[in-house]
Order: C-alpha cells, then sequence, then structure tokens
C-alpha cells in the first residue's frame, strides 16, 4: 500500500473510468482545482450524505475553479444508478482494480481499514488538488452531511 499523499506532495496520476463511459485523467484537470474524494461504497447513508452535500454546492466549487469527482471500488452500473437515483452533477470513477486508492493510500490501514480493504472498500478521505497537480489539502475525516460545506472553506 502507498502512503497516503499530504500537502506539498504531487498528486498521483490516475487514469480511470467514470459514470459515463469516458476514461478521466488527473492531467484533465492541469489548470483547474480538483476535489477528489474517496468514499467506501454506492448507495449507502454516509457516501450519499456526503455525495448529495458535495452536488448542492458543486456550482459554488465550480465557481471558485474546481471540480469534483467520486471514486469507489464499484463498477460503471453502480455509480451509473447511484448518479441517477440522486441526481449527482459531478463524475464518480470505478475504480475498481483499486489501483486509485492504493496510490492515494486510501485502501485500507488500520484494524477498520484492514476491514474495508478486504471487503473492497475505501476509506473516507477527500484530496483538494491546486492547479499545478499537488495536494493542497487531505480531509481525513469529512462530516459526510455537511462535506461540501467543509470543502469550500479550503477552496
Amino acid at each position: 500500500m502507498s502512503t497516503r499523499p499530504r500537502p506539498g506532495d504531487p498528486a498521483p496520476d490516475f487514469s480511470c473510468h467514470a459514470t459515463d463511459g469516458s476514461t478521466i485523467k488527473l492531467a484533465d484537470f492541469r489548470g483547474k482545482k480538483l476535489v477528489l474524494y474517496f468514499y467506501p461504497m454506492d448507495d449507502t447513508p454516509g457516501c450519499t450524505a456526503q455525495a448529495c452535500s458535495l452536488r448542492d454546492v458543486n456550482r459554488d466549487i465550480a465557481a471558485k475553479g474546481a471540480a469534483i469527482l467520486g471514486v469507489s471500488s464499484q463498477d460503471e452500473a453502480s455509480h451509473r444508478k447511484f448518479t441517477s437515483k440522486y441526481k449527482l452533477n459531478f463524475p464518480l470513477l470505478a475504480d475498481t482494480d483499486r489501483s486509485m486508492a492504493k496510490a492515494y493510500g486510501v485502501a485500507g490501514s488500520g484494524l477498520f481499514g484492514v476491514a474495508r480493504a478486504l471487503t473492497g472498500m475505501n476509506e473516507r478521505v477527500t484530496f483538494i488538488i491546486d492547479e499545478k497537480g499537488k495536494v493542497a489539502h487531505v480531509l481525513d475525516d469529512p462530516n459526510c452531511p455537511n462535506h461540501g460545506e467543509e470543502v469550500l472553506k479550503f477552496l
């Protein structure tokens, strides 16, 4: 497992399939801020609250020059259902091989992290990446229902 990047570190590069079947890369966001949030599983109470909180402030996040990407290990079909059910207005990435989770150090650590890793779930961590591709902030313990407001404070 990789070490979790810290503020000032280069964000690990990625290329992953999105909700719509397209491939999204970190390089697509050069010159723009990126809110990259890892979450355990589609359509669970905490993950739904977190996604809806970000959805509800996405316009404000975009006004600050940032985009949002959500990442979990479920496949594109699961992400499409989750997106449709809650009218999410940002892409979800299907990290089915967990390569992104491993690169960002959220694949599981500690007792609960190991349990999550064994079930294929990510830790809940948000990375705010700056315009140059460096990690600007790491939110290790997001407040799911208010996560959008938390993120706005760091942009």
